[in-house]
């Protein structure tokens, strides 16, 4: 590597890794592939201490997005094989049409921004038929919110909305001394498989939106959170005594397709 400093920006988020021996774990954990090439895109590499072993992958073909202009121009000088062949991509994960870059991207990874990670994974679903697998870190928090099941005081929201399409594994915690500057939380890694399943079965903008009313109200039983969407005949609905982290994606499909047909 050629003398060049980057200094991690608060206000980006960056929380740079220093252990190269997670950095290792979290590259051997895209196992995608089986034998055939697939494009996989890293979000927000920094300085590359993952990079360089997601580079060791000869089945991917690897692009990188980075936001951070200094980080850019470090990753130009010394991985030329990136930027040599127009791998590198300057601007904001959350704003680019990934299919206009990546028309065949198949995996995305990376140490994901802490404070957009949310964000990061709303716009992976928005491409969940292009992207088969994801590996990251991030807070963990975050990770056991999407990973944990119902009856879990994390499970929520994005738990529902990614479990819908992929079967997701939290593979290791990380401490916070193997980042510079060492973030306030603790962080794990997880992955994410595309499951087959094409369509949910029920009115999938419903269904989103009965999610989200469910979780912002989930202290209260679901007749009291959805009652907008209450006709009289839905009174007995065992669904509706319970509070949104007791239903699975299956209860929450058919609580949506129950309320459809009352309401059609």
């Amino acid at each position: 590597m050629k003398n060049f400093y980057v200094t991690p920006k608060k206000k980006l988020g960056q929380h740079f890794l220093t252990d190269e021996s997670v950095a290792e774990r979290i590259a051997s954990a895209v196992n995608y592939g089986n034998g055939s090439k697939f494009v996989g895109l890293e979000i927000g590499p920094g300085t590359g201490v993952l990079t360089k072993y997601l580079l060791k992958n000869s089945q991917m073909d690897l692009n990188v997005i980075e936001i951070d202009r200094e980080s850019v121009e470090y990753l130009a000088v010394n991985y030329p094989e990136l930027y040599g062949n127009n791998k590198i991509i300057g601007g904001d994960f959350l704003r680019i049409d990934l299919n206009e870059y990546l028309l065949e991207c198949k995996v995305v990874c990376g140490n994901f921004p802490y404070n957009i990670s949310s964000q990061i994974f709303f716009k992976i679903l928005e491409y969940k038929d292009s992207v088969k697998q994801v590996v990251c870190m991030l807070q963990r928090e975050v990770a056991q919110r999407i990973a944990n099941g119902p009856g879990t005081k994390e499970y929520g929201i994005l738990s529902v909305f990614l479990q819908a399409y992929y079967d997701i594994e939290y593979l290791f915690g990380v401490d916070e001394h193997v980042f510079n500057p060492p973030p306030k939380v603790k962080s794990a890694v997880i992955r994410l498989n595309r499951n087959k399943v094409e369509t949910l079965g029920c009115n999938e903008k419903l269904f989103r939106t009965i999610v989200k009313q469910s979780f912002n109200l989930r202290r209260k039983m679901l007749r009291n959170s959805l009652a907008q969407f209450l006709k009289g005949s839905d009174a007995e609905q065992p669904y509706l005594t319970l509070r949104p982290e007791q239903l699975s994606v299956n209860d929450f499909i058919n609580l949506t397709n129950i309320l459809d047909s009352n309401n059609g």
